[in-house]
């Protein structure tokens, strides 16, 4: 399971995605919100992978643990934006 999760981690497919999708919520915030646009969007970028991608691990293993890669992922963009933004008060 851990090399499932490492290659999910470092797909960089997945990555462009997520930050696309971090990109629109930040644009369409003010309307639909923070999170739950972004934990409907990882169950989405992991299900879209899950089906596009055929692998020899079972579908909803590799659909479980793309989500925790997804919320990894998308933990790291928000981190990254935070402190981007905190840099350009200053």
């Amino acid at each position: 399971m851990t090399e499932i999760l490492n290659a999910q981690l470092a797909d960089p497919f997945r990555i462009v995605l997520l930050i696309g999708l971090y990109i629109t919520m930040l644009r369409t915030q003010s309307a639909t919100g923070t999170y739950v646009p972004l934990a409907l969007g990882a169950v989405a970028v992991s299900l879209i992978i899950a089906v596009t991608m055929p692998s020899a691990e079972p579908f909803a293993q590799r659909l479980g643990v793309g989500v925790v890669a997804n919320v990894i992922v998308l933990g790291l963009i928000h981190g990254i934006y935070f402190v981007y933004q905190r840099a350009m008060r200053k």
